[in-house]
């Protein structure tokens, strides 16, 4: 099957099957998120609108990326994330490259975010659609960023149900800029095990959808069997 691969602003028409993906670290931490009790996730197209949202909902909480800011309780970290407790709590999340990506195609019928954490559950998710090639938006770099599409092409061919060796695209992911930028620290608001964490091939036995509820594009955690 040939899937598409792009970058959002590559994007024409509304795609079947969407996967958009961001490694480093937006669909990283947002598995985290799951993983520390969040229940959903609201995307929001700004951060003034992340910080409207949850003035407007006592008991969400807001998540941005860079450094921490007044009114947003976390920063766009795996490392920073993952000790916290969100049990039952809505988070609002707002970033650079993945909440931009997986808004541009809200209204695909199905939506998907991923990143090397979710790889494999996101792969076996998509085995179960009958929706033909999926258009994986790669969100870093205008497209470009290589820890992306790395992950995009993983889950690519794990669809095909092959058996996938996992280390060359994890090696690319290690060796991108994104990664280079973290483990030197120049983005703020990161943890030293930012890069490793992102690089955790599977951790989580769930794949991530976003769907259109009311007037919001909210991701849940979707459980998938394993193999």
């Amino acid at each position: 099957m040939d899937h598409h691969f792009v970058g959002i602003p590559e994007l024409t028409g509304v795609p079947r099957i969407a996967v958009v993906i961001d490694v480093m670290r937006a669909f990283t931490v947002a598995a985290w998120a799951f993983s520390r009790g969040v229940e959903r996730i609201v995307l929001a197209s700004t951060e003034s609108e992340a910080l409207a949202l949850k003035e407007s909902h006592p008991g969400w909480v807001a998540l941005k990326d860079g450094a921490p800011a007044p009114g947003f309780d976390a920063v766009n970290s795996p490392g920073l994330l993952r000790s916290r407790d969100f049990a039952g709590r809505t988070l609002v999340q707002k970033t650079t490259a993945g909440t931009v990506g997986a808004l541009a195609v809200a209204n695909a019928p199905l939506v998907l975010c991923a990143s090397f954490v979710v790889a494999g559950p996101t792969a076996r998710f998509l085995q179960t659609q009958d929706g033909g090639p999926v258009t994986f938006v790669v969100t870093g770099e205008g497209g470009q960023a290589d820890e992306d599409l790395a992950c995009a092409e993983y889950i690519g061919r794990r669809m095909s149900g092959a058996d996938v060796e996992a280390a060359p695209y994890l090696r690319r992911a290690r060796t991108s800029r994104a990664a280079a930028d973290l483990a030197a620290g120049r983005r703020s608001g990161c943890h030293p095990d930012d890069v490793e964490l992102c690089l955790e091939i599977d951790r989580f036995s769930f794949a991530m959808v976003a769907r259109r509820e009311e007037s919001l594009t909210v991701l849940r955690p979707v459980a998938v069997r394993s193999p």
